[in-house]
């Protein structure tokens, strides 16, 4: 007899034998035989029948082998005690005593074969033929029970129909399961006997003509179709599904359809749902675009130049022109000469490839005017996010508008962005949220990262529209600990921030909130060894842009002045040519900057009766001073 442990040296699972017989010596000599006759077989011995009840209950065993003579119990009476807890175990009976009433006892007890013994060694050989296909027979049937079972779990659980039909007119069923009553409203027998045609009574009459020419190309083409439709259930709902088919050949050897379907209803409608919240965030947007107060100009590429594709109403009121003398004119056509040689001479190629940082433009009116500008232009992308023109931002920096119409149209900028444009937007965030949970498609990603470009300008520009405003209440507020709160609102990476005062100012607090962060942001994003050669943008970064930008090194300082406080930082700091300019709205060098951080801050300085300079930190840096502070003792 072999060790319990032997493997299979084929790789193929192990059969275990339990072999009971009175004479030791023969169970013995057959395990020796049995396991020589297969490699497969490991053999336990017992000599009695409670001895071999007692390795069943200790032991895995795949077959049972007993004789029929055994003295405390025969072969029948230990076979129903196996059969007791093992109702499927192979139990063979192998036994001298070999008469038809032995046999017929053994049938009716349910032995699973009956194999007399005889003399030589080619009886083992028989015996281990013997064992082979009872226990293999046994594995099968225990294999295709549990794969049936397997397959009922899976239907019974699937958000669908699974089916097998004719490829004929109506498509007859012939099989079909899982939730087809709550799909449908039919029952599976009434498809299954045809008292409801799935291609006549159940599919939407305008759909089944395209959708059996669908079906039949894709079978042409690789056996296989996929294809979504609308259904009508027995109430005369109109659901939407979705289904995958492909031919297989039946028992009968005829070809017929299995497949699956799903109901895509809620997908469906959230998808159309997400198209008309997109459609009025667009219109919205436009209004947005139309009533900004600075000249906007859109361009496409023709053969390396830019033509204008779209413009809003400040810049054709300004330069005099009607709409249709602008759009699908050539951009430099409204440039004065030296402008227009910038523009062609690498300007627009540097806005196409995201590197156009900020320049003064010159553009000329109807009349002949010239009107000084300053340019900001970044990159257009289409739906597959390939770069087809620039949006051009021009700031009039004549102050030619009234004071009245330019504040008469931030308020109404600011009431657009705040009511009409938010509602849309977040209804749109979350549709598209939705719809990735039903279709993993790269298009909503790229939604997905409109909205949130959308939702940032949006904030900025509302901030920006309602800077100007006089300040709140004011109140007595401790600097130290609200730059702490400011900084935890900060995506700040591993930068380092340093508090050197103790000081209480009077302030608006909601606002200078507002300041803190905005030049927090602006030290992290631009104030590292990785930004070398930036200057700052203003745009408040996301977590992974301060770590692309650097802000791991950096150290940011809040600390006292006589009159007011500063905020410096130890990078590479701002060009002192750069110093007049940072502050003014739109200028950014970040591709996906606002352009609206400091000129915020500037704001919020203006609105208390302070005043913000920048100049160069102690480390070489950048230094925000903000003078005018009134300082509150503490008591």
């Amino acid at each position: 007899m072999s060790d319990d442990t032997a493997d299979d040296r084929d790789g193929l699972e192990p059969i275990r034998v339990l072999h009971v017989d009175d004479d030791p010596d023969f169970v013995e000599l057959a395990a020796t035989f049995l396991e020589r006759a297969d490699d497969r077989f490991v053999v336990e011995t017992a000599t009695s029948v409670d001895e071999g009840l007692d390795r069943l209950a200790e032991t895995d065993v795949d077959c049972v082998v007993s004789d029929y003579e055994i003295p405390d119990r025969d072969g029948i009476e230990f076979l129903e005690r196996v059969r007791a807890d093992h109702d499927t175990l192979p139990f063979i009976l192998f036994t001298g005593k070999g008469s038809e009433s032995v046999a017929s006892e053994a049938i009716s007890a349910g032995v699973t074969d009956y194999l007399r013994k005889r003399t030589g060694a080619e009886q083992y050989d028989l015996l281990a033929n013997r064992i082979e296909n009872a226990v293999d027979a046994t594995r099968s049937r225990r294999l295709l029970t549990e794969r049936t079972r397997r397959l009922e779990t899976l239907i019974s659980n699937l958000p669908g129909v699974v089916y097998r039909c004719r490829n004929e007119s109506g498509w007859p069923m012939e099989a079909v399961a899982g939730e087809v009553e709550r799909l449908t409203g039919y029952t599976d027998e009434q498809l299954e006997r045809g008292d409801v045609s799935w291609g006549e009574d159940v599919l939407h009459p305008e759909d089944r003509e395209a959708i059996w020419d669908a079906v039949q190309e894709g079978l042409v083409a690789d056996d296989a179709f996929e294809v979504t439709y609308r259904i009508v259930t027995a109430d005369g709902t109109t659901k939407w599904m979705w289904e995958r088919g492909r031919v297989v050949t039946s028992s009968n050897g005829t070809d017929v359809l299995e497949g699956f379907i799903t109901d895509i209803t809620d997908r469906v409608e959230r998808e159309r749902e997400l198209e008309r919240r997109t459609d009025e965030l667009e219109s919205k947007y436009r209004h947005l675009f139309e009533e900004a107060p600075i000249m906007a100009v859109v361009t496409r590429v023709e053969d390396g130049r830019p033509v204008v594709d779209d413009c809003n109403r400040q810049f054709v009121e300004t330069l005099g022109y009607d709409r249709d003398d602008v759009v699908d004119a050539e951009l430099a056509s409204f440039y004065t000469p030296e402008s227009r040689r910038k523009l062609l001479d690498g300007g627009y190629d540097r806005a196409l490839t995201g590197e156009f940082m900020r320049e003064n433009r010159g553009l000329v009116t109807a009349d002949g005017t010239v009107i000084e500008t300053v340019l900001h232009a970044v990159p257009r992308h289409d739906a597959h996010d390939e770069i087809v023109g620039t949006l051009a931002l021009y700031v009039d920096v004549a102050e030619r508008k009234a004071l009245e119409r330019q504040k008469e149209r931030l308020e109404e900028f600011a009431s657009i962005v705040s009511h009409d444009l938010r509602n849309p937007l977040n209804i749109a965030q979350s549709r598209t949220r939705l719809a990735r949970d039903d279709c993993d498609t790269e298009h909503l990603e790229h939604v997905s990262r409109a909205h949130d470009r959308m939702a940032s300008l949006i904030d900025d520009l509302l901030i920006l529209a309602r800077s100007g405003e006089g300040v709140g209440e004011l109140e007595s507020v401790d600097l130290a600990a609200l730059a702490e709160r400011c900084w935890a609102n900060v995506p700040t990476a591993d930068a380092t921030l340093v508090v050197e005062t103790e000081r209480a100012i009077r302030a608006d607090r909601s606002r200078l909130r507002q300041l803190l962060q905005n030049l927090f942001a602006n030290s992290v994003e631009h104030g590292s060894t990785g930004s070398e050669g930036r200057s700052p943008s203003g745009s408040r970064p996301a977590a992974d842009d301060a770590v692309e930008h650097g802000g791991a090194d950096v150290t940011v300082t809040v600390g006292a002045l006589d009159d007011g406080f500063y905020v410096a930082d130890d990078g590479h700091g701002i060009p002192e040519s750069m110093r007049e300019t940072v502050f003014e709205a739109g200028y950014s060098t970040a591709e996906d900057g606002t352009g609206f951080g400091l000129r915020i801050v500037e704001r919020v300085a203006d609105a208390h009766g302070w005043s913000v300079d920048v100049t160069e930190s102690e480390g070489g840096g950048a230094r925000f001073e903000v003078r005018g502070v009134e300082f509150v003792e503490r008591p």
